[in-house]
Protein backbone atom coordinates (compact mmCIF):
# COMPACT_ATOMS: atom_id res chain seq x y z
CA UNK A 1 0.00 0.00 0.00
CA UNK A 2 2.99 2.35 0.80
CA UNK A 3 4.21 2.14 -2.73
CA UNK A 4 0.77 2.77 -4.13
CA UNK A 5 0.91 5.63 -1.87
CA UNK A 6 3.90 7.14 -3.27
CA UNK A 7 2.76 6.19 -6.89
CA UNK A 8 -0.30 8.69 -5.98
CA UNK A 9 2.35 11.55 -5.07
CA UNK A 10 1.72 13.83 -8.09
CA UNK A 11 3.34 17.46 -8.95
CA UNK A 12 -0.24 19.20 -8.42
CA UNK A 13 -1.91 19.42 -4.81
CA UNK A 14 -5.28 19.22 -6.29
CA UNK A 15 -4.19 15.53 -7.49
CA UNK A 16 -2.73 14.94 -3.78
CA UNK A 17 -5.50 15.66 -2.30
CA UNK A 18 -8.19 13.62 -4.42
CA UNK A 19 -5.72 10.68 -4.38
CA UNK A 20 -4.88 10.66 -1.00
CA UNK A 21 -8.46 11.11 0.14
CA UNK A 22 -9.36 7.93 -2.13
CA UNK A 23 -6.71 5.45 -0.74
CA UNK A 24 -8.44 6.46 2.60
CA UNK A 25 -12.03 6.07 1.98
CA UNK A 26 -12.28 3.97 -1.26
CA UNK A 27 -9.79 2.07 -2.58
CA UNK A 28 -10.01 -0.99 -0.35
CA UNK A 29 -13.17 -1.75 -1.05
CA UNK A 30 -12.23 -2.04 -4.75
CA UNK A 31 -12.44 -5.65 -6.43
CA UNK A 32 -8.90 -6.74 -7.98
CA UNK A 33 -10.15 -5.88 -11.42
CA UNK A 34 -11.45 -2.74 -10.00
CA UNK A 35 -7.85 -2.06 -8.26
CA UNK A 36 -5.53 -3.14 -11.25
CA UNK A 37 -8.17 -0.06 -13.33
CA UNK A 38 -6.72 2.10 -10.77
CA UNK A 39 -3.28 1.26 -11.48
CA UNK A 40 -3.72 2.04 -14.97
CA UNK A 41 -5.18 4.70 -14.21
CA UNK A 42 -2.51 6.37 -12.92
CA UNK A 43 -0.08 5.93 -15.71
CA UNK A 44 -1.97 9.02 -17.21
CA UNK A 45 -0.14 12.34 -17.04
CA UNK A 46 -0.94 14.81 -14.73
CA UNK A 47 -2.62 17.10 -16.26
CA UNK A 48 -5.07 14.59 -18.05
CA UNK A 49 -6.11 13.08 -14.88
CA UNK A 50 -6.66 16.51 -13.41
CA UNK A 51 -8.81 17.81 -16.79
CA UNK A 52 -10.40 13.89 -15.85
CA UNK A 53 -11.12 14.70 -12.12
CA UNK A 54 -12.16 18.32 -12.29
CA UNK A 55 -14.77 17.49 -15.20
CA UNK A 56 -13.17 19.74 -17.70
CA UNK A 57 -12.70 16.82 -19.63
CA UNK A 58 -14.09 13.23 -20.26
CA UNK A 59 -11.75 9.66 -20.98
CA UNK A 60 -13.00 7.67 -24.04
CA UNK A 61 -12.13 4.64 -22.15
CA UNK A 62 -15.37 3.74 -20.11
CA UNK A 63 -13.23 2.00 -16.88
CA UNK A 64 -11.24 5.51 -16.34
CA UNK A 65 -15.22 7.55 -16.91
CA UNK A 66 -15.87 5.02 -13.73
CA UNK A 67 -12.63 5.32 -12.11
CA UNK A 68 -12.63 9.14 -12.36
CA UNK A 69 -16.33 9.28 -10.94
CA UNK A 70 -15.07 6.79 -7.86
CA UNK A 71 -11.60 8.88 -7.10
CA UNK A 72 -14.15 12.27 -7.22
CA UNK A 73 -16.66 10.13 -4.98
CA UNK A 74 -13.89 9.90 -2.24
CA UNK A 75 -14.05 13.48 -1.41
Amino acid sequence: MERLRWQCRRGLLELDLLFEAFLDSGYSSLSNADKEIFNRFLEYQDQTLQAWLLGKESPEDEAMVRMAKLVREAI
